[in-house]
């Protein structure tokens, strides 16, 4: 059909025109000089007829044209719109009670990770009250001798060089630097069996097992990640490094 050749003419026209290639009747037809009711001659039948009656030539010169269609509206909220819904809205501190486990739907769900979190927080802190009160049973009875420090003097007080490490891993603790965690632990087995020693030989079997409290407490809190079990450690070993504290310092 590209290369057959047209001849039009209206229907009042008693002269026809032509010959136009289709790319020609194209052009005329998108300037409104060629409509439907334009008659071309068909030279398989040899007789005049509109466009619109061939499918063809009716296609190629007035193809369908889809038409657009409008979706239907969706209804986006804005965050500023209020809403009908009678919850209150969800705020940062809800999201943090929920990952926390401290609403009434989350109250047996807590997140395994914040959990672990959690236990670590309570477990350095808890060392750190511990190594606190070690210090304090260590020092406190041998200040006389610290006011009037003689370094050749300082092999004779073991607990003051002891007590003085306690100090400088409390500060390091209290930085945030976990990294001191072996030394904790070899720090809690030397003090047990450092005091345990020196309290078993002497038969005094409650300082004895304050003793072991408190370096078990110690040694657990830096190990365990699990809530409860850190929990009960730092209470342990904080009451039994201040049983202790409370004996070193009363019998001076």
């Amino acid at each position: 059909m590209a290369t057959q050749e047209f001849y039009i003419r209206n229907e009042s026209d008693t002269e026809a025109r032509g010959p136009f290639n289709l790319e020609q009747l194209t052009s005329l037809a998108d300037n409104g000089q060629v409509t439907v009711e334009t008659l071309f001659y068909d030279a398989t039948t040899e007789e005049w007829k509109p466009i619109s009656t061939d499918i063809d030539v009716k296609a190629a010169l007035f193809p369908e044209k889809k038409t657009l269609k409008m979706r239907a509206k969706t209804e986006i909220r804005s965050l500023n719109q209020e809403s009908s819904d009678s919850r209150p809205p969800i705020t940062v501190g809800d999201i943090l009670a929920a990952a926390e486990g401290r609403t009434g739907d989350t109250a047996a769900k807590i997140d395994p990770a914040f959990a672990m979190v959690r236990a670590a927080a309570i477990g350095l802190w808890g060392s750190v009250g511990i190594l606190i009160l070690a210090a304090l049973a260590e020092i406190l009875p041998s200040i006389d001798f610290l006011m009037a420090f003689n370094p050749a003097k300082l092999l004779e007080h073991p607990l003051v060089i002891l007590g003085l490490v306690d100090v400088i891993m409390v500060v390091l603790l209290g930085l945030g630097s976990v990294s001191i965690y072996p030394f904790v632990r070899f720090r809690a087995a030397l003090g047990l069996g450092f005091l345990g020693f020196l309290f078993f030989t002497q038969g005094m079997t409650l300082q004895f097992l304050a003793v072991l409290a408190g370096s078990l407490g110690l040694f657990l809190c830096t190990i365990s990640v699990r809530l409860p079990v850190v929990l009960v450690s730092a209470l342990i070993g904080l009451a039994g490094m201040g049983g202790v504290a409370y004996r070193l310092i009363i019998s001076e």
